[in-house]
């Protein structure tokens, strides 16, 4: 196993590498100047020339990927000139809602898929099957602001019940704040998650080592959970890796639909200023959570299932 992971690791570090190269060439396609943008367009070419020289984006492109290179190897990652602080100082500042909105919106979605699955797995191609895949396709096909606005309308101008904008202090206040948001982020990935469960489970249900389980004469329940989900976890799993990143754009875009002030709404305010800086921080960092959320995926299915390693 420990053979495993290190394979694994070592196949991360060229994937983080690509990451940080792309972030910070793509950065620099984006059209616009920095100082002009921060200093206004009435400021003189001798005013915009020195805060770009200040930010290092004046000089020959080789040379700021060597200073960009040198900088993630240390975590730093130069000023911000919209924060006025440094690149880290800002992230850290910004990072907990974020994480809270992925964490809660993807427990929910866990939540919800988990028994939603089972459910419909015994009981496929019935009227509760046929429903529930009906409700998943419409809400997966809902683009993601529309259906965070139709929640808020609901839960929260209508009924009252939820807060529509802002993040309070404190992690009961947060939760309550990020309620809304993360079941928008939810029901945007559960109906995938129920799908995949779904068909896996139903594979498992037919396979043959469910039927000598139940010849052994264990209970049905047992043989569905044990049996069944057990191994029909192996492909969920590994969508939950592979759907992080959607979930990390999802929550970009939600933020900014409910003023969350996480690193979607940073990164947004981030791009729109071409503050250069900021943009390849906050790519570098999303990019390392991905990486390392799918090793993870990967190191749980080879927990799961032993014939995956080595």
């Amino acid at each position: 196993m420990a053979k495993y992971v290190l394979v694994r690791v070592g196949q991360a570090v060229p994937t983080m590498i690509g990451v940080a190269i792309v972030g910070f060439f793509l950065v620099h396609l984006v059209p616009g100047d920095p100082g002009r943008i921060a200093l206004g367009p009435r400021a003189s070419e001798i005013a915009v020339r020195a805060f770009d020289d200040n930010l290092g984006v004046n000089g020959p492109i080789g040379q700021q990927f060597v200073r960009f290179l040198s900088g993630v190897t240390h975590l730093q990652f130069g000023q911000s000139f919209t924060q006025h602080e440094s690149v880290s100082a800002a992230i850290a500042s910004r990072i907990a809602p974020t994480a809270l909105l992925i964490g809660y919106g993807f427990l929910i979605a866990v939540a919800v898929t988990v028994p939603v699955s089972l459910f419909v797995a015994v009981r496929r191609d019935r009227a509760a099957d046929h429903a529930v895949r009906a409700i998943g396709m419409v809400c997966y096909a809902m683009p993601v602001f529309w259906l965070g606005l139709l929640l808020s309308l609901v839960f929260g101008l209508q009924l009252g019940v939820l807060p529509t904008s802002g993040y309070a202090s404190g992690l009961s206040g947060a939760l309550k704040s990020l309620t809304l948001p993360a079941v928008t982020l939810a029901l945007i990935t559960a109906p995938l998650f129920i799908r995949t469960l779904r068909a896996s489970v139903i594979g498992a249900l037919d396979a043959g080592y469910v039927e000598a389980a139940r010849s052994r004469g264990l209970s049905e329940r047992r043989v569905l959970y044990r049996h069944a989900l057990r191994n029909a976890s192996i492909p969920f799993v590994t969508l939950v890796g592979l759907t992080v990143g959607a979930l990390v754009s999802g929550a970009v875009v939600i933020e900014n639909v409910f003023a969350l002030p996480g690193l979607g709404s940073l990164l947004v305010s981030a791009v729109t200023s071409r503050d250069f800086a900021l943009v390849q921080g906050l790519v570098v960092l999303l990019g390392l959570c991905v990486v390392v959320i799918n090793l993870l995926a990967d190191v749980l299915c080879a927990v799961l299932d032993p014939r995956i390693r080595p």
